[in-house]
């Protein structure tokens, strides 16, 4: 798998300082840690550690050091490793934020809030010569989608809700497809999987005209055998961010889509009242939306992210549901036989 991509230049590359002191601020929700977890799992030789704040239940399992011991064990960043809802950097978090700058790190923040734009965390970091570095850029020079037919293979990774493993399931299918020396790349689309790969667009930052423009930016003409797996954002059902999804699926025109769920999960992250789609609801929507710009899109199966359950549990559960609905159904960091044949059903 090539993680390292060689986008389109539309598509943005960038270099960041590592490695990273991975920051929780005082996060309580698991979801909202995201980004630690993503750097963790599929580039833990990145991280030093993980540095929390008192009241933080979050952790990503790494070595908690401050940033003046991460920055003796090699450091260069401190890594808002949280993805909170609105992308926000409360008040609470600046005094680790000028410590870190204090210690000689450099920070670096996938939220919508750039660190820029906060006046006295500018000023500091310019007296002391450190980077603020705001991921959550979108390129230059993005343009309305044009609906074109691109050469190439694409599989979109979509789902019933959001921060349920699009991004796992997109790096581990490019990781086993690589494996079967299928030539493919895995395309970032959020903050921590630009922060793996080193390169993509920040969907979600991308203004409602130009998302489809910047998922064929994404994803551009390839060999008619290269596989573009593209990492999906939020869900079509989602009362706030329905339109980021649509927009990437439609400039993705993806040949095949893979669905996420979280088993037991029964309502919309971050919005009390709002049922969780079924699965098939969520194939169907999907496939007649993706079908406007790709007429031939098919679902090969579904990824479950069945972290909170045991072994035994979640294999009687996706052989179930793989016989209830006719399609393979996988937890792609279980992998297993299941997984091999979501892969096979993939390619197919």
């Amino acid at each position: 798998m090539n993680i390292q991509t060689s986008l389109d230049a539309a598509a943005g590359s960038l270099s960041l300082p590592q490695p990273y002191l991975l920051f929780l601020g005082d996060t309580t929700q698991r979801g909202y840690a995201k980004t630690a977890f993503g750097l963790r799992d599929w580039a833990p030789e990145k991280c030093v550690g993980e540095y929390a704040l008192p009241g933080a239940t979050v952790s990503a399992g790494l070595e908690q050091f401050t940033p003046v011991e991460a920055k003796a064990r090699g450091a260069r960043s401190l890594l808002i490793g949280v993805a909170n809802s609105g992308g926000v950097i409360p008040e609470s978090w600046m005094p680790a934020l000028f410590e870190a700058l204090d210690a000689g790190l450099d920070i670096v923040s996938g939220m919508h809030m750039r660190l820029a734009d906060m006046p006295e965390l500018a000023a500091r970091a310019e007296r002391l010569g450190r980077q603020l570095i705001d991921v959550r850029h979108p390129p230059s020079g993005l343009k309305v989608g044009t609906g074109r037919k691109r050469s190439g293979k694409r599989l979109l990774t979509v789902g019933t809700d959001c921060a349920l493993g699009k991004k796992y399931t997109a790096l581990a299918i490019a990781r086993a497809f690589a494996a079967r020396d299928v030539d493919a790349d895995f395309r970032a689309t959020g903050q921590t999987g630009i922060m793996i790969a080193g390169g993509g667009v920040p969907m979600d930052a991308v203004v409602s005209d130009f998302e489809a423009g910047a998922a064929e930016a994404v994803s551009p003409d390839a060999t008619p055998d290269h596989w573009d797996v593209i990492e999906g954002q939020g869900s079509l059902f989602h009362p706030a961010y329905a339109a980021v999804s649509l927009g990437l699926l439609h400039g993705s025109q993806p040949d095949v889509i893979v669905v996420c769920h979280e088993p037991g999960r029964e309502e919309v992250m971050g919005t009390p009242g709002y049922r969780l789609p079924g699965i098939e609801e969520t194939i169907d929507l999907n496939l007649r939306l993706g079908a406007r710009t790709n007429p031939a899109i098919r679902c090969a199966g579904v990824s479950f992210n069945t972290a909170h359950m045991d072994a035994e549990a979640a294999a009687a559960l996706m052989e179930t549901e793989s016989a209830r609905l006719g399609i393979p159904v996988a937890d792609p960091i279980r992998g297993g036989v299941a997984f091999d044949r979501l892969v096979d059903s993939c390619l197919a």
